[in-house]
């Protein structure tokens, strides 16, 4: 039987698939992705996040502010998202965060937008979408400071510490894996994978980025989460069904899907 699986994050909208968008979704499909949550994430992205989510009914949206771009949001987008957040096919607020790699956005600007953002979810009780490149204890910092706690949310592509995973899980947040889990050196998210629960454990792709191995260094696409699933399945000793059964479970109910 085909397992029944949700990528809980995914950019369907690049423009990496500009060639083959429809024929990519149904790959993911026919690889047992039943459900998609694409996000958006500045700008150019959000509209046509939501415009798939229209256009598919088993495709969901996150809107937000990613932080390499927060030295570009004004106080009218975060308004825009506000009003998004009413869309019925809008699940979460996100992806936004820290990030320390790039040098595009000053760290006191990437503080404000994401607080601003974390004020916004809790005000609209939609969960967040956080995205966290080296900036682990600050990232934690502001979501206590911000009472993330009370909408809680996912921890994309999740590179930290299982202090860290703990930290986040005690915020009601969900610890999310992509294709880096399944890279042979990946020891310390094989590890961490291992000791989250069950019932906090989440799996993405983050499409067309990060491909799981054997795809590691190409284009990463929907129907590759399948990969990732494998891997959870190996490191806790389930099956792959099951597996699929509790992250789809996991990521319904973060998102608050039917």
């Amino acid at each position: 039987m085909q397992p029944l699986l949700i990528d809980t994050h995914t950019h369907l909208d690049s423009h990496k698939f500009d060639d083959d968008r429809a024929e990519m979704i149904e790959r993911a499909r026919a690889a047992g992705v039943h459900m998609l949550v694409n996000i958006g994430f500045n700008r150019e992205t959000i509209p046509s996040t939501i415009a798939l989510a229209e256009q598919y009914d088993f495709i969901y949206a996150a809107v937000g502010w990613h932080p390499v771009d927060s030295i570009d949001m004004k106080p009218e987008d975060l308004e825009w998202i506000a009003s998004l957040c009413d869309h019925p096919k809008v699940v979460a607020i996100g992806e936004t965060g820290l990030d320390y790699h790039w040098d595009t956005s000053p760290k006191e600007v990437q503080h404000r937008v994401f607080r601003e953002q974390i004020r916004l979810a809790r005000q609209k009780k939609k969960p967040i979408v956080i995205h966290n490149r080296d900036a682990h204890e600050d990232i934690v910092r502001l979501l206590q400071e911000e009472k993330a706690s009370e909408v809680g949310g996912i921890m994309h592509c999740f590179s930290g510490s299982w202090e860290t995973a703990k930290k986040c899980m005690e915020m009601n947040f969900y610890i999310s894996f992509g294709g880096p889990v399944t890279f042979k050196n990946a020891r310390v998210p094989k590890e961490v994978l291992a000791r989250v629960p069950l019932d906090r454990l989440l799996i993405e792709t983050d499409a067309p980025y990060l491909a799981p191995h054997p795809h590691r260094g190409k284009r990463n696409e929907s129907a590759f989460v399948r990969l990732v699933a494998e891997t959870a399945a190996e490191i806790t000793g389930k099956t792959l069904e099951e597996i699929s059964k509790i992250t789809t479970e996991n990521a319904k109910k973060c998102y608050g899907i039917e």
